[in-house]
């Protein structure tokens, strides 16, 4: 069967077109000043392509209330054989009512595979967020999950019932999940714990949780749930915000040694509360994951002096593998000293390739900016690279 492809960026364009045999659809109306009215106009007409398989349909930054978006669904209903769909409708505030009536339209859609959505921005709170988890109900075939829920009102409650329906999604591979800036606090981690626990066959995961509240013991909790995802190759965490000190720090990435297959690792704890020994603790973990090729710490704006700063660079010459190196420590208290003392180890990083430092305001001065830069550069195998001072 001839697989018809059609991108559309006018509204007008896309309600001219007569090939309702398209089976691949990609129609981008962001910033379009689409009205509910347009919005209507729109589901109409798509209600009539019963034959879509890949829909990509993009409404961000309109004037859209949660009447038209309910019309919307509708036609998602229609169409039963998608596998692939992208929907951004963030910034349009479509309040609780419209992902009550978008997680009634999504659990119809029983083919979908890979599913992605976009609500940042939303007014969505608790009864939303609970509403929106019945299109997870039965969901075996999804393998690939991106959610984005960033700056909503969903709280504790909320993803607490989201979640509860995400563990039916146990073939997932592929999950990124945004809930930063929600105020979800450690019960609301408990409750995406439990989910994430069920997720066995992950192999790349991303989880922004910044700004919530969680805290040490929200962060250990996370950990021991990640605990059980110990086939993930691709991780991506960031916890920023959320005064996490050294316990939390701890407990959140000590599964990470029994990941094997872990490649690429990015961990952000920006504006958290890590000292030297949390960071100490932080190495030796990260000095147990033999098979890491790429690695990007942000811990910008801490509590690192230069005891840390030494062994951090000390136990990251314990991985073998490491090729790409980001690391960010600005707005610490590592001094002249740290800096020199990280930087000298990295000679003993024998396959790094590319290096991206960045050590600023940290009472380094000129003189001693010059060292570090030498130490860097000893590394044999360097081909990228750049620091910050």
């Amino acid at each position: 069967m001839i697989q018809y492809k059609q991108n559309f960026n006018k509204l007008e364009e896309f309600l001219s077109s007569s090939l309702q045999c398209h089976q691949v659809l990609h129609i981008a109306l962001d910033e379009n000043k689409i009205d509910d009215e347009g919005v209507k106009l729109l589901s109409s007409a798509l209600a009539n392509y019963t034959n879509l398989l890949n829909l990509t349909l993009n409404l961000r930054f309109n004037k859209i209330t949660a009447i038209s978006i309910s019309c919307l669904c509708s036609a998602l209903v229609n169409c039963t054989n998608l596998s692939n769909l992208t929907l951004d409708l963030s910034f349009i505030q479509i309040c609780d009512e419209g992902a009550l009536s978008l997680g009634i339209a999504l659990a119809n859609c029983t083919n979908l595979s890979n599913l992605t959505i976009d609500l940042g921005f939303n007014n969505i709170g608790a009864i939303g967020a609970q509403g929106l988890g019945s299109a997870f109900a039965n969901r075996t075939n999804l393998s690939n999950l991106t959610l984005y829920l960033i700056q909503n009102q969903i709280g504790e409650i909320g993803v607490s019932g989201l979640c509860s329906a995400l563990t039916n999604c146990t073939n997932l591979s592929n999950l990124t999940l945004d809930l930063c800036y929600n105020k979800i606090g450690v019960l609301g981690v408990s409750s995406l714990g439990s989910a994430l626990a069920n997720f066995t066959n992950l192999s790349n995961l991303t989880l922004d949780l910044r700004g919530n509240q969680i805290g040490d013991e929200g962060a250990s909790v996370l950990g021991s749930s990640l605990a059980y995802c110990t086939n993930i190759s691709n991780l991506i965490l960031n916890l920023s915000y959320n005064q996490i000190g050294a316990i939390g720090a701890l407990g959140l990435v000590s599964p990470l040694v029994n990941y094997i297959n872990l490649t690429n690792l990015k961990l952000q704890l920006i504006y958290s509360q890590i000292d030297a020994i949390g960071l100490q603790d932080l190495g030796s973990v990260l000095a147990n994951c033999i098979n890491l090729q790429k690695l990007k710490l942000y811990l910008n704006y801490n509590q690192i002096d230069s005891i840390g700063a030494s062994g951090l660079g000390s136990a990251l010459a314990n991985c073998n593998s490491l090729s790409n190196l980001i690391i960010d420590l600005s707005y610490n208290q590592i001094g002249d000293q740290g800096g020199l003392d990280f930087c000298s180890f990295l000679a003993k990083y024998t396959n790094l390739s590319n290096l991206k430092l960045n050590i600023s305001k940290n009472e380094i001065n000129k003189q001693q900016q010059l060292k570090i830069k030498s130490k860097c550069l000893k590394s044999k195998r360097l081909v990228v690279f750049k620091i910050n001072f």
